[in-house]
């Protein structure tokens, strides 16, 4: 604002002879006339600065008591100074003689850089206008990564995302969310070598479309609520709601139509045939999960049939206290428990005393289970000569093939 009240000043004394402190690279000449396609372009490129002040009703929730009166206020203040700064910028940059320069050309700049350096040079001023300008830039980006998610939980609750776009993450943020965002926008940064303009269509299109569509369902909101009005002053009230809302539709839809011709070969084209990809998606999506929920759906009695106590398998490597501890807790659970121990685990050149094991196992074991009237648990041993602990298992015919739950 001060670098335009500072320049705004200087052009107004100037007399018509007004000297930048840094002159700008000088413009092109002219490759076609002023005419309607160029004014749907440059309405079109205009247009997209209107971008962004939706993140204000995606993030009503975070203010404070009145909301509504408060999110007005906001929104009207982003309006002016999105106002003023185009009017500025097209002001100055009419007197400066100012124009956008080519992204992918070797010296390049910015209109705001230019501007900058044609009002107050390349000074400090400078430097606190472009890092200022960066500060923006990264905080209005950061909407994207708070709404986003925030969207993508709605969608998924109703099950047309995959359900973990609805969890909330160890960092109390739908991390999810968070995440495929940054791999998409990265992957947008790289296929378009970072250059910001050939993203604008894609954005302008998704973003106008959706302007489109929400004040198409006010337009129906208000249509619903006129026909419940309980007197005159409602109804006027809601008339008047209703023209706002339909002014609205017409004019984004047609802003909508005009950027879709004008940058239809710039990227436009890609959201638009993108755009029905996702809805695809989507609908596949909850298609899954209805069919998912018809699968465990189960609207009968509990099944209490085929009760018997599981197979209980304890893996030890020697009659010790885990072996004891791990009997006893397995006895508790099923009187059919099982003790399998891996002979040539080792290696094979160590010897295991297998029938040691054995006689202490009778002793151990054995006895005092049938002297307490149980079941006494069986030991099985089972080679292990590739040393690996879950093949055996997998393998075994010795071991029954009953629900096994391993302690």
């Amino acid at each position: 604002m001060l670098i335009f009240a500072i320049g705004v000043c200087k052009a107004a004394m100037a007399g018509g002879q007004l000297e930048p402190v840094m002159p700008p690279p000088e413009l092109p000449a002219a490759t076609e006339a002023v005419g309607v396609w160029l004014l749907l372009r440059s309405f079109a490129a205009g247009c997209t600065a209107m971008t962004g002040v939706e993140a204000v009703s995606n993030g009503v929730s975070a203010f404070k008591e009145p909301v509504v009166k408060r999110a007005h206020h906001t929104l009207g203040a982003i309006c002016a100074v999105l106002g003023i700064l185009l009017a500025g910028i097209a002001y100055l940059t009419h007197a400066y003689g100012i124009g956008a320069m080519d992204q992918t050309q070797g010296g390049y700049q910015s209109v705001l850089s230019q501007l900058a350096g044609a009002v107050v040079g390349r000074g400090a001023h400078y430097y606190v206008a472009i890092g200022s300008v960066l500060c923006v830039l990264c905080l209005s980006a950061n909407t994207s990564f708070v709404d986003f998610p925030r969207v993508c939980r709605l969608v998924a609750q109703d099950d047309f995302l995959p359900r973990p776009f609805a969890a909330v993450g160890r960092r109390l943020v739908f991390s999810v969310g968070i995440v495929s965002l940054s791999i998409a926008a990265g992957i947008l940064l790289i296929v378009f070598g970072g250059i910001t303009d050939r993203l604008i269509p894609l954005f302008a299109v998704g973003a106008f479309l959706t302007f489109t569509m929400s004040q198409l369902g006010m337009v129906a909101h208000w249509r619903r609520e006129l026909g419940m009005a309980r007197n005159a002053r409602e109804r006027h009230q809601h008339r008047a709601s209703l023209a706002i809302n339909l002014t609205g539709t017409v004019i984004t839809g047609s802003s909508l139509g005009i950027i879709i011709i004008a940058k239809f070969m710039e990227g436009a084209w890609i959201t638009i045939v993108l755009i029905p990809c996702v809805i695809l998606l989507l609908l596949a999506v909850k298609r899954y999960y209805r069919e998912l929920d018809s699968q465990l759906r189960e609207d009968g009695p509990l099944d209490l049939r085929g009760m018997e106590p599981p197979v209980v398998l304890v893996v030890t490597e020697g009659w010790n206290r885990l072996t004891d501890r791990a009997l006893n807790f397995a006895l508790r659970l099923s009187p059919d428990v099982a003790a399998v121990h891996l002979t040539a685990l080792a290696g094979p050149d160590v010897d295991e005393n297998r029938q040691e094991l054995r006689r202490q196992w009778s002793k151990d074991v054995e006895r005092p289970a049938k002297e307490a009237g149980l079941q006494p648990p069986q030991l099985v041993l089972l080679q292990a000569p590739y040393r690996r602990i879950q093949a055996p298992y997998c393998s075994s015919s010795r071991l029954p093939r009953e629900t096994i739950l391993a302690v």
